[in-house]
């Protein structure tokens, strides 16, 4: 009964652990970060270990021959990435971005519209990746905005996976695109058959809603929800799914970066949506993540972080600026949005706009606290349903020998159940009664064996087989 009993634990304990965290497991989450070569920041002090994915940032496209060109000062940055990167964790994947945001718009729309000019950059990437050791290629292409170029861009991403898929390397290539916030743009939408058929996945612009050069008023940049508007993360994520996208191909985007306006009367209004004359601190408003956590640490003694719930956002106001960021708290929170919603996973831009890493351990801790939750949740439902299965085991063991005790009394008692009136005798009486089973007192032989006749205290002769089974502690047969 034991043995059976550890088996159902056991047994129930895988079954619980394949509900429970198999799906997760193996479910793929990646977590990417972006590094521009353009940064101060080394690529030999990348954090690595907090990666799945990292991407060199940016490839450009020659607007004559429309292959990806490489300048002297950046060839060595391309043909070293991947092994410096992989120093700190052999497992990263490494792939090359095309474009950004700074990319010409017009070569793009021009290198989309031909075929001829479609092959020279695809084939010219596919070469430049293998040649440095790149496992995918990402295109950036954020200004991408009429229904040819959508159109264009469908047909190249076609014409890309086929080269990758009939390419003789052993290793695939992998295939991505980062995207606006929302499929739907003015006056067209990305191609999402072409996209679900020919990317692995894509980055989604969580970011950049509002920015002090485009808005006269203070906004939350990368909003997870916007109560006044769709200009937020949340609305655009569930318009890819609606448009036919699957979740498990969505990357959401977190910026390392806030920007800063200048406010109009910030004793009057400094709330999100306040009204701004422009961009403060830099010329543009962007500050990195490091840069806004120095700056209040310098100047904004006695200034609150604030937190609005309603937009999933954090900003400080330091006299007349104010400054729109998300710090470690924020990233957790999107992270765990993207795990509820079933995305991919997450990307960031960019790596050097950390402060110590902490946005990026933040975002890689809560990924790890969701497996540890879902452990606790099985602990919680397993020792519970365990110890049940235990007290329910062990009660029907008592039953079982305490079922077993009064059968074995019974059959002591009462050797005959055929004849409950049966009178018994112990041996000693029945041997005392026959004269030690004497000849003179033997009247034959039985069925069972010789047969005696016999005289009891009481006088009361009696006749017994020798082989009768004698009660008292005595079983043998004589």
């Amino acid at each position: 009964m034991a043995s059976k009993l550890s088996m159902v634990v056991v047994l129930l304990f895988h079954v619980l652990l394949a509900l429970k965290l198999e799906p997760s497991e193996a479910r793929t989450w990646i977590k990417v970060g972006y590094w521009y070569s353009g940064s101060d920041f080394p690529m030999s002090g990348i954090n690595s270990s907090l990666f799945t994915h990292l991407i060199y940032a940016f490839a450009a496209v020659n607007s004559s021959s429309y292959e990806l060109s490489v300048s002297s000062s950046e060839r060595s940055y391309y043909s070293t990435f991947t092994e410096t990167v992989k120093k700190k964790n052999p497992s990263i994947t490494t792939l090359l971005s095309i474009g950004g945001g700074d990319a010409n718009y017009s070569v793009l729309s021009t290198l989309v519209s031909s075929y001829s000019h479609r092959n020279s950059f695809i084939q010219s990437s596919i070469k430049l990746a293998r040649l440095n050791g790149f496992q995918g290629l990402d295109l950036c292409w954020v200004s991408a905005n009429t229904s040819s170029d959508m159109s264009n861009l469908a047909i190249l991403f076609q014409e890309w996976r086929v080269a990758v898929n009939s390419e003789a390397a052993t290793n695939q290539l992998i295939l991505t695109a980062a995207v606006h916030y929302s499929p739907d743009l003015e006056d067209s939408s990305f191609p999402i058959d072409s996209i679900k058929n020919n990317l692995d996945w894509v980055h989604v612009l969580g970011y950049d809603y509002y920015t002090p050069q485009r808005s006269k008023f203070t906004g939350a940049h990368a909003a997870l929800y916007n109560p006044s508007s769709n200009a937020n993360t949340d609305y655009g994520i569930k318009a890819w799914i609606r448009s036919g996208l699957s979740a498990s191909k969505l990357v959401l985007g977190l910026p390392f970066y806030g920007y800063a306006w200048t406010l109009v009367n910030p004793s009057k209004d400094n709330s999100i949506g306040a009204p701004a004359i422009g961009p403060a601190i830099t010329k543009g408003g962007a500050l990195s993540y490091k840069y806004i956590n120095g700056y209040i640490q310098k100047y904004g003694a006695g200034s609150d972080v604030v937190y609005n719930a309603a937009y999933v956002a954090k900003y400080c106001v330091i006299g007349s600026i104010w400054i729109g960021f998300d710090d470690a708290e924020i990233v957790r929170l999107k992270v765990s949005y993207a795990k509820e919603k079933g995305l991919l996973g997450y990307f960031v831009w960019q790596v050097s706009l950390d402060d110590n890493w902490s946005l990026s351990l933040a975002a890689a801790k809560e990924e790890e606290s969701d497996h540890e939750n879902r452990l606790r949740l099985l602990l919680i439902i397993f020792l519970p349903l365990s110890l049940t299965i235990m007290l329910i085991a062990l009660g029907v063991c008592y039953l079982k020998r305490k079922l077993l005790k009064t059968n074995g009394t019974t059959s002591t008692s009462a050797p005959d159940n055929d004849a409950p009136h049966l009178q018994v005798f112990s041996f000693s009486n029945i041997q005392a009664a026959t004269n030690n089973f004497s000849s003179e007192n033997k009247l034959g032989e039985g069925g069972f064996g010789p047969v005696y006749k016999g005289k009891l205290n009481g006088g009361q002769e009696n006749s017994s087989e020798k082989t009768l089974k004698i009660v008292h502690s005595r079983t043998s047969g004589v």
